[in-house]
């Protein structure tokens, strides 16, 4: 699987040309334009490497790398995009990895980019259970009952969220949001869509319902055999 590069930057021309240029490379890339939405996505979607500014309304990029830093899957790396000697300072004590002044060169964050993460430990993600399911994120396959379900990678990745948060209702929103990025968070259609594929498949392959419509809010997975344990 590509690598997945989260940017996050109040300024909206940073993050169209970043994400341009980094899916150019192969990168697997989303963007958000607020840091709490940033982060919202980074727990949902966990990304390898983190590029966020330092001077940004509401909570403040050394604010993001702490966070970042205080979750039992923190990225390999957080790029810190500051601007005075202080912000690289408490940028660096806060956890980041590295950073580049604005304005930068692509060419030399792309090379930051690709050295940080050939320093970066393989990703070796245990495979996730939930009753009839066993997902594995790293080798991007689903099983129910010990058989293999054969998804696009779309439905995987929805089925993958659900599968973290089984049992609870997910919202529109948030699932449009993991999957195809907060740029997609208005589009309904889309999500409705490709659940109504992936819970079809489902069915045909075990005869079993497992992924439940919440009219108006969202959708709820239920594995059978699930404990019902939440995190």
């Amino acid at each position: 699987m590509p690598d997945r590069i989260l940017i996050i930057d109040d300024e909206p021309q940073i993050t169209r040309v970043l994400r341009a240029a980094l899916s150019a490379q192969g990168f697997d890339v989303r963007t958000a334009n607020e840091p709490e939405e940033g982060l919202l996505l980074f727990r949902d979607w966990l990304p390898d490497l983190v590029v966020t500014d330092l001077m940004m309304p509401g909570l403040s990029g050394v604010e993001v790398c702490r966070s970042i830093r205080s979750t039992p899957r923190s990225p390999s790396s957080s790029f810190r995009c500051a601007t005075t000697k202080r912000s690289k300072v408490e940028a660096l004590d806060a956890g980041a990895d590295d950073y580049v002044t604005k304005p930068f060169g692509i060419q030399e964050l792309l090379a930051r980019i690709r050295a940080h993460l050939r320093r970066a430990p393989e990703r070796t993600q245990a495979a996730l259970e939930a009753g009839d399911f066993v997902v594995d994120a790293t080798a991007h396959s689903i099983s129910v009952l010990g058989k293999p379900i054969h998804l696009t990678p779309k439905e995987f990745d929805l089925l993958l969220h659900l599968t973290r948060h089984a049992g609870k209702v997910i919202t529109h929103r948030a699932l449009l949001t993991a999957v195809w990025g907060a740029q997609s968070a208005h589009q309904p259609s889309i999500c409705a869509s490709l659940s109504v594929n992936c819970a079809k498949k489902l069915e045909a392959e075990t005869g079993k319902q497992y992924i439940q419509t919440e009219p108006w809010v969202g959708y709820r997975f239920i594995p059978e055999g699930w404990s019902g344990n939440e995190e």
